[in-house]
């Protein structure tokens, strides 16, 4: 996750003034920079963080009321420990290093939806990123990453929050350039 967060922030179109009142009414969906602005907040939120339960060996997790309808989660990452190569499907999000530090290593580049199981990936697309603590991103949809905690001894604590609310997690595998579709997990799965 880079250090200074600069995320484009997709605003919703404007709503003609000549739409039933119940249109421009309406709730707009929270936008990545809605989302960054929740995660920061819930990651300075001390209590909250100090509250989650963490365990020496694997990953635990509370899921939080996000903003507009989003998922959130605060996730705690004992050291060593990480996601593995997947993305998020149809919907945009943001996570923020509340404690420790995590590590990101993304594509520049957006993949296709669907209708592949193998790619070989160009030069030159990889991207990685130290997340320390107080520093996060907002990504887009269909963003492949691994986050990562490299620690070899302190735990690392962030949130992380999705819109919509995750209709799936696809699971890739990587060697070298070759990126393979290992898997798609559904809500029901981890929750």
């Amino acid at each position: 996750m880079p250090p200074p967060v600069s995320t484009p922030v997709s605003t919703p179109a404007p709503v003609a003034a000549s739409l039933p009142s119940a249109v421009s009414d309406a709730p707009r969906p929270p936008t990545q920079a809605d989302l960054l602005a929740f995660v920061r907040r819930t990651a300075a939120d001390a209590e909250l963080i100090a509250s989650l339960p963490l365990d020496p060996e694997g990953r635990t997790w509370v899921r939080l009321e996000g903003p507009g309808g989003s998922e959130a989660w605060l996730i705690g990452w004992p050291p060593g420990t990480g996601t593995g190569w997947h993305d998020h499907a149809e919907s945009v999000g943001a996570f923020l290093t509340a404690s420790g530090e995590l590590k990101e290593n993304s594509l520049a580049v957006r993949l296709p939806a669907d209708g592949w199981k193998t790619l070989e990936l160009t030069e030159e697309i990889d991207r990685e990123r130290k997340l320390p603590a107080g520093t996060g991103r907002g990504f887009g949809r269909h963003h492949v990453h691994e986050v990562l905690n490299e620690s070899a001894e302190e735990h690392a604590v962030s949130v992380h929050a999705y819109y919509p609310p995750l209709p799936q997690i696809r699971r890739y595998s990587r060697t070298g350039q070759i990126l393979r579709l290992e898997h798609v997990e559904r809500p029901e799965d981890w929750q």
